[in-house]
């Protein structure tokens, strides 16, 4: 698992929710991560799918013949042209300055203004749409491993 500041909170969520389902899961750049291998999956986590150092970790695991699997809000993005596999979670950016400012104008020309750029600044609905995601993902693999709470629970930390 791969991303940077918030996106990788989601990231480091994935994994251990993988690990806890009992995946083989590590995350980039803690301590403990074994070197990457041709045939692993990096599943990398970037709105923009242009950072920097998300970008040079995805190019790396490429070279060693990795996969990587990104999970973005920009289909044309540096990331999204060298991933193996895309989940574009769509749009989470649309600018909120095109939406019309009076309540009364919103709703008498249908323009409903949602949660948006102003309301939920930065990333935060790209964060929010990929930790859902990411569940949807992990609860579609409990379902199909047949994979029950209590032994999960086994995997949880003991040591806090």
């Amino acid at each position: 698992m791969t991303g940077a500041g918030r996106s990788g909170f989601v990231a480091k969520a994935f994994g251990m929710r993988l690990m806890h389902l009992g995946f083989e899961s590590y995350v980039v750049g803690e301590t403990i991560t074994p070197a990457l291998s041709g045939g692993d999956t990096l599943v990398a986590f970037s709105g923009s799918g242009e950072t920097n150092s998300v970008v040079d970790i995805c190019e790396t695991a490429k070279d060693l013949s990795a996969r990587i699997c990104l999970v973005t809000a920009s289909r044309n993005s540096r990331l999204s042209r060298i991933a193996d596999c895309v989940v574009n979670l769509g749009d989470t950016t649309a600018p909120y300055e095109k939406t019309p400012v009076g309540y009364e104008v919103r709703q008498i020309t249908g323009q409903y203004r949602s949660v948006t750029s102003s309301f939920a600044p930065l990333g935060t609905l790209f964060e929010t749409a990929a930790l859902i995601f990411s569940d949807a993902v992990i609860s579609a693999l409990m379902e199909a491993r047949h994979s029950d709470i209590d032994e999960m629970k086994k995997r949880l930390s003991n040591v806090q």
